[in-house]
């Protein structure tokens, strides 16, 4: 089988195709790798001339690139995205490109070479806020910022291509990923690296916003769990259980890496800032036996490891010109 993975040279898609190719069973699939190689994706991040996986430099939004790569395509990963919402206030329109238009041009393709499986990555962001509870997938989407409005429009272009013309879409919505090899703007590596290198953490407002945390590792397997075991034309949160505001992620940080509250910079808040956002991921825990494996307290020590051991990964990222 032929599997299509967009994105993958990034932080959660790389992640993905590592534990694909960590084991060689009967019939493992052949991986090629689309991706632009924007400034939150390097090679570095994959497995250089493993036998299994092509990478192509390209650009999702490429029409006659993507039907080329579809053709040969059985079934399609679609982690592909602009993600930072901070990047989005400031400027929206790659984000439509990108997760809105890409996403459509892959659609389009998928459908006319008949490809099986096309399983679209998406977040938690695109519910909006939620001051209790927490959302199963049948609640309606309000996304606040640009960013999870484009994912919203994406989100709604692959289930209507399910739903008028049978392709197999499958979508998945994560709450926020930490883990290793994550690009450094995101508020875990961020603090971690600044801490690192002696300099302070900006903490928006008053911290009181509320993230649920999932370890990459888990929201790979629940991804994984939905191409192999999941139904058409479904959604499936997956979650990770672990509620904190950004206060307290912000403690557990300066602990880890033996700083104190004077490294802590409070800022003006982002606009239009979530207050929470929680998700009811029993859905793929019944369905699927979803389960997240990777307890909060021991996956944020080993993260923050990682980036300590791995300063050549972060470094070449953080200091080159992103802007």
């Amino acid at each position: 089988m032929n599997l299509l993975v967009t994105g993958a040279a990034g932080f959660i898609g790389s992640h993905y195709v590592r534990m694909l190719l960590a084991d060689d069973p009967p019939g493992a699939p052949r991986i090629t790798v689309l991706d632009r190689l924007t400034y939150a994706g390097t090679l570095t991040n994959l497995p250089a001339g493993h036998p299994r996986l092509d990478f192509v430099h390209g650009d999702i939004c490429d029409a006659g690139l993507v039907d080329k790569l579809m053709a040969d395509a059985d079934q399609v990963v679609h982690f592909a995205a602009e993600s930072h919402v901070d990047r989005s206030i400031e400027g929206a329109g790659e984000f439509v490109r990108t997760n809105v238009v890409g996403t459509q041009t892959l659609l389009d393709a998928a459908l006319r070479h008949g490809v099986g499986t096309f399983v679209h990555v998406s977040t938690d962001e695109v519910y909006g806020s939620i001051e209790s509870g927490s959302w199963p997938e049948t609640h309606p989407l309000a996304p606040n910022s640009p960013y999870s409005a484009s994912k919203a429009s994406s989100d709604l272009l692959a289930l209507a291509q399910h739903r008028t013309h049978g392709l197999d879409v499958r979508v998945t919505r994560c709450s926020n990923n930490y883990g290793p090899h994550q690009f450094p703007e995101k508020v875990i590596p961020l603090f971690v690296t600044n801490l690192l290198d002696g300099l302070p953490v900006p903490l928006y407002g008053d911290g009181r916003n509320v993230r649920d945390w999932l370890h990459v590792d888990d929201h790979c397997r629940g991804i994984e769990l939905v191409r192999t075991q999941g139904r058409p034309g479904e959604v499936y949160n997956i979650g990770g259980g672990t509620e904190l505001s950004n206060k307290e992620l912000t403690g557990l940080l300066l602990d880890a890496c033996g700083a104190g509250w004077d490294r802590v910079e409070y800022v003006t808040d982002r606009k239009g800032h979530d207050l929470r956002y929680s998700v009811d991921w029993s859905k793929a825990r019944d369905e699927l036996g979803y389960r997240p494996r990777r307890d909060f307290t021991t996956g944020l020590a080993e993260t923050v490891a990682w980036y300590r051991e791995h300063r050549d990964w972060w470094e070449a990222l953080k200091h080159r010109n992103t802007r």
